[in-house]
């Protein structure tokens, strides 16, 4: 199949966070009336105004990438929130897309949706085949719920509507606070502090071995455009570069790019987390999708992009 996005309003849910902003940024290059609604107009957990606002805009595609996200404290801390506020929020964009018959969906999950002790790399078939990582139960299970309604819907009233799994993310619009953020804007950040200050070293934890994927926002973006127009299936479909790295790899191009030329220290005591962590993208790279950027070259641009904040 073929999804033609010329003349079409496509609803980008969540444009202001890190992977809605740069859909956004993707869909400029496309012939289409791009949608944006902030929480301001309409409040996305609740029913009635997310009904009202779709039937008077009448979108013709949908981006859901719309979500509350936070890191592992936080999903401690609130469970509610991350259950309830997801659950709503997916709910309500999918009924309000059935009731006025929207022809195409992306919804946007997490690789937290897979077992914590999934065979490497992670097939899509891995869902629901073991126990989620707890940290992040909460927020994985309205992922995971989220899935099951795009599928439910397909399936009962046959729309074209699909899900798509990304790897582990960063880029511009990352979230840089050391105690929240993820390891690579957290690293980015531990880096260029140094080098201002003009710190003798950095301290890093664990080994350096484990290894990680990464994938820039702005090429997870240009595959969700690639499979919104090319792919339509009930499962849903991982997207990652395929390239693993190490973290002792990871550190060595962060600190290039920030030019760091200090020394650089490995606290072993520190717990170095899962050894792999590896998304199969088999299935999306065989449909033609290969076109990602190097580790240097996407951090480097989310470096210049963070600086000039």
């Amino acid at each position: 199949m073929t999804y033609n996005l010329s003349g079409k309003k496509v609803w980008v849910a969540g444009h202001r966070g890190m992977v809605g902003s740069a859909v956004c940024r993707q869909l400029e290059n496309e012939d289409c009336n791009i949608i944006k609604v902030g929480r301001d107009e309409v409040n996305l957990v609740n029913q009635a105004e997310v009904n009202d606002w779709m039937n008077s805009v009448k979108p013709d595609a949908i981006v859901l990438a719309a979500a509350k996200v936070g890191g592992i404290q936080a999903n401690n801390n609130f469970p509610v929130d991350f259950l309830y506020e997801n659950l709503m929020i997916e709910a309500n964009i999918i009924h309000a897309a059935h009731l006025n018959n929207v022809e195409r969906m992306l919804f946007l999950g997490s690789s937290c949706i897979y077992p914590r002790l999934a065979d490497q790399p992670i097939k899509e078939n891995s869902l629901l085949t073991g126990a989620l990582e707890p940290t992040n139960e909460w927020y994985a299970i309205a992922k995971i719920a989220g899935i099951k309604l795009i599928q439910a819907y397909r399936k009962q009233y046959g729309y074209d509507w699909i899900s798509a799994m990304p790897t582990n993310l960063y880029g511009p619009g990352d979230n840089y606070d050391l105690n929240s953020s993820h390891v690579l804007p957290a690293l980015l950040r531990k880096f260029h502090e140094a080098k201002i200050s003009k710190s003798s070293e950095v301290t890093v934890w664990g080994s350096g071995k484990p290894l990680r994927e990464f994938m820039h926002c702005d090429d997870l973006a240009n595959a969700l455009l690639f499979l919104l127009k090319n792919y339509s299936d009930y499962e849903h479909i991982n997207v990652g570069s395929g390239d693993e790295v190490s973290i002792r790899e990871l550190v060595d191009v962060i600190a290039e790019v920030v030019g760091f030329e200090a020394k650089i220290v490995w606290d072993k005591s520190k717990p170095d987390g899962t050894p792999r962590k590896l998304m199969d993208s088999s299935n999306l790279h065989n449909l033609g999708w290969k076109d990602h950027r190097s580790l240097f070259d996407g951090i480097s641009h989310t470096y210049e992009s963070w600086l000039s904040e």
